[in-house]
């Protein structure tokens, strides 16, 4: 019995240690995300060149620039599919864009504004302006 009765402090201090450790690492480190380095990234994401996310039944930005032929890439972050389709001269379609998925098309090489809409919801509208 008194081999058990010394085991028992060890096993307690080791538990006691432990819970604190990671709660030490865990406020250290919760320091660094909660110093907005978890939220910059998400709120970078949409300002990020060449991209336009889609959420909550719009297109962010509402307007974008780009280089002449750029990559452009849409990503839809609503629970329903969209797509990103160039009205008039039909520069650009994605075609469905399901919910979470992520899709790229290549932007016209020739200069000017490009009106675009969601195909299934015509409310959602956008410019892609290419200079």
């Amino acid at each position: 019995m008194r081999t058990a009765d010394l085991r028992r402090p060890v096993v307690v201090l080791a538990l006691a240690s432990a819970a604190f450790l990671p709660a030490g690492c865990s406020s250290s480190s919760s320091s660094s995300p909660s110093s907005s380095s978890t939220a910059p990234a998400a709120s970078t994401a949409p300002a990020a060149p060449d991209t336009i996310i889609i959420q909550n039944f719009a297109f962010h930005p509402a307007s974008l620039t780009v280089q002449p032929g750029a990559k452009v890439t849409v990503t839809n972050e609503d629970s329903t599919t969209h797509t990103v389709t160039a009205t008039g001269a039909k520069a650009f379609d994605t075609g469905d864009v399901a919910p979470g998925k992520t899709v790229t098309f290549t932007a016209p090489t020739t200069a000017g504004a490009y009106a675009y809409i969601c195909s299934i919801h015509q409310y959602m509208q956008g410019t892609l302006t290419v200079s």
